[in-house]
């Protein structure tokens, strides 16, 4: 099943009408907050639609909201969350220079892997973040959203360490921040992979401003 960030010409033609839909951002949140697409609806306390620049040049996207995010309608706000804005901070972005964002917006009960229909679901409104934001560079957190997005079952060997030029985005690929909690020793590679988007950040949008 076909659940990949972007489709065919015809596919691309309709999600740019849908886009027109949409003025900004915060329009885009008041129409989306209230989403019944999925049976995630029922469970979530808050839809968590995302925070950060809206003019960002780098959207860090993860797989969705876990606990405290649930509670609090943000994205990345319990322990994974402090661990990524640390490792953002060592390179010199902050959550209000970058863009955060799940590609699903409601938590999945007991933080399970979210399903196939429910990310069909819930990516139209991740199209349409990334149309309206227009960033350069996409960070992507953990493999599920990496094979989500890119539309493989590569392992994060595989994808991390390099860039990937990926419908008009540069892609790069690092462990998810939970992971890092549970193993440590995938940290050094983490960091390995924030240097490489500094560097690219800094080379790809820097130098042209």
């Amino acid at each position: 099943m076909q659940v990949s960030l972007f489709d065919d010409d015809a596919a691309a033609n309709n999600q740019n009408n849908y886009h027109a839909q949409f003025r900004d951002l915060n329009d885009l949140y008041e129409q989306s907050k209230t989403c019944t697409k999925c049976r995630l609806a029922a469970t979530r306390s808050n839809f968590v639609f995302g925070e950060g620049n809206p003019e960002a040049q780098i959207v860090v996207i993860g797989e969705a909201p876990g606990a405290e995010e649930d509670a609090q309608g943000r994205p990345f706000v319990g322990r994974s969350g402090k661990l990524l804005d640390k490792i953002l901070e060592a390179v010199g972005f902050s959550r209000k220079s970058v863009f955060i964002c799940n590609i699903i917006k409601c938590r999945p009960p007991e933080n399970r892997n979210p399903n196939i229909d429910e990310i069909e679901s819930c990516m139209p409104w991740l199209k349409t973040q990334l149309q309206l934001i227009k960033p350069r560079i996409l960070l992507l957190l953990g493999r599920v959203a990496a094979n989500t997005v890119l539309d493989n079952k590569q392992s994060m060997g595989t994808l991390r360490g390099k860039i990937i030029r990926w419908s008009g985005y540069d892609v790069i690929v690092t462990y998810h921040p939970a992971a890092l909690l549970r193993n440590p020793n995938w940290k050094r590679h983490c960091w390995e992979d924030v240097k490489m988007l500094r560097s690219h950040y800094d080379k790809r949008v820097t130098s042209n401003q």
